[in-house]
This record gives structure tokens, sequence and C-alpha cells, in this order.
């Protein structure tokens, strides 16, 4: 049996700068991925049968980056049942923000997860790929556990960290021995 990998097309090369946060966060979870560049518009024919054929291969997830009209992931979704996740580019007049509405409006029966503009988009578009396949991965759900519990304890080191260097004045007290407004 194949291991399952995920599949992420970018509508163009130029989002590849972006996109890399994402191959970057699967190979930190050891996810098996490939990348393409195919256009809904510009390359139907090609990304129809990337699609089917990545489908047929043991494609889990896929990932679909796209600006201004984005609609490679709504084709995407279009042509499989599995989970389609679109990345709206931050390009064009609009800075994304047409990307995102196309990306999120889809017909009922055609979901795509759409995550937010740019690289942080294409971080978390890494990351919820990551949790779709730790449903039947417990190794990977353990991981993605464990990543969180230490992001959880470096935000509270860096906040004592703060406390004791500027002091704190709790909730409550009175600061300096005098009522606000006495």
């Amino acid at each position: 049996m194949t291991k399952p990998f995920v599949a992420i097309l970018m509508g163009s090369d130029s989002d590849l700068e972006t996109m890399q946060t994402t191959v970057e966060t699967l190979d930190k979870f050891h996810i098996a991925r490939e990348v393409r560049v195919l256009s809904a518009h510009r390359t139907p024919d090609a990304t129809h049968a990337y699609v089917k054929d990545a489908d047929a291969r043991g494609c889990a997830v896929f990932v679909a980056a796209a600006g201004m009209a984005a609609h490679l992931a709504g084709t995407v979704a279009a042509l499989t049942h599995k989970p389609v996740i679109g990345v709206p580019m931050a390009s064009g007049p609009l800075q994304g923000q047409d990307a995102l509405l196309s990306t999120v409006q889809m017909p009922g029966g055609i979901p795509v997860a759409c995550v937010a503009i740019g690289k942080a988009g294409a971080m978390n578009a890494a990351y919820l790929a990551a949790q779709i396949l730790a449903l039947g991965d417990q190794e990977l759900a353990q991981w993605l556990a464990d990543e969180r519990r230490a992001n959880a304890s470096e935000i509270l080191a860096e906040d004592k960290a703060r406390r004791e260097k500027l002091g704190s004045v709790e909730a409550g007290s009175t600061g300096h021995g005098t009522k606000h407004g006495k």
C-alpha cells in the first residue's frame, strides 16, 4: 500500500515563495508531498489529469494556492472527493482579497477549506493537512500534540520573562499605594 501524500498545486511558479512554508512544514512532520505548478485556467487539461492521477495514487489531501480569480482549489474540489485546502495568494491589485472570496465562495456540496491569505495561510494549510492525516496516524497525531505543547510552553516562558523584566502590578492591586482616581 502506498503511503498517503499531500499534493501542493500552485497556479503560478511565483507562488512558490509563499508555498515554501507549506513544503517545509510538511517535511518537518515527514509527510510525503508532491509540488506542481498547474493552472485552472491556463492548463485545465493538465490540471484535471494530475488531480485524477494523484487521487488514484493515494493523495489524501490537496492544497491549492492561487491568486486573483483563484479557481484552482474549486477546480480540484470538483475533480476529487478528498479534502481540498485553498490558500489565497496575496497578489494583484486587491492583494489577495479577491482570491480569498473566490476560494470561500464554493457551491454547496463541493467544499474547499480556506486558510488565511499568504504565508500564514500556507503554513496553516500544512498543519490542517497534517491534522487530517493524523486522524489515521497516531504517531503524527502525537507529533502535532507535542508541538502544540512546546509552543504553549514557549509563550508562557516569554510571558514570565517579560513580566520579570518589566515588573508587573497585578490587577486589583493599588500599584504605588494609591488607588486610581484619588
